[in-house]
């Protein structure tokens, strides 16, 4: 078992693009979301993952992530997630100390541009890169098991 501690903030501008020193083109469908945990298959790349993660919005969860065959993985996909997957490119980007993973959506939540900080404790100091704009960590629609039900494009701006 793995705590995950992390806070998310919206992008602003491009300025990010050029320290990206990787990226990774990611899918992901919910199998199951409930006021417990969420549980995804994710496709990052060839890589397949199980993933296991407590629901809540505090910056800490818990999160189980196995490696599954990739076979499985898309049959998976197919048969059990709802029909509208996550898309993104995640890029990283070494800031500080840090590493930020930046998430570019795309398909119905292109337009969101999300960086996401992994924390070692929920006190930790971040010093953010100009880049980084308000804090969304504590809001639901945010998350990616909500963007699979309601994608940004659907949002009232």
């Amino acid at each position: 078992m793995a705590d995950e501690i992390e806070r998310k903030f919206l992008v602003t501008g491009a300025d990010w693009r050029s320290e990206a020193v990787k990226k990774s083109q990611i899918r992901q469908g919910y199998i199951a979301v409930n006021e417990r945990c969420a549980v995804r298959i994710r496709i990052a790349d060839s890589e397949a993952l199980l993933n296991i993660k407590s629901s809540g919005l505090a910056i800490a969860r818990k999160e189980y992530e196995y490696s599954i065959p990739m076979n499985d993985a898309v049959e998976m996909m197919q048969q059990f997630c709802a029909k509208q997957h996550v898309q993104k490119t995640r890029y990283y980007v070494h800031h500080q100390d840090r590493v930020w993973e930046i998430d570019v959506f795309e398909g119905l939540n292109a337009g969101l541009v999300i960086a996401e900080v992994e924390l070692e404790t929920e006190t930790d100091h971040v010093d953010l890169p100009s880049w980084v704009g308000e804090e969304v960590s504590g809001e639901a629609k945010y998350l990616n098991s909500n963007l699979a039900l309601k994608p940004f494009q659907s949002w009232q701006r």
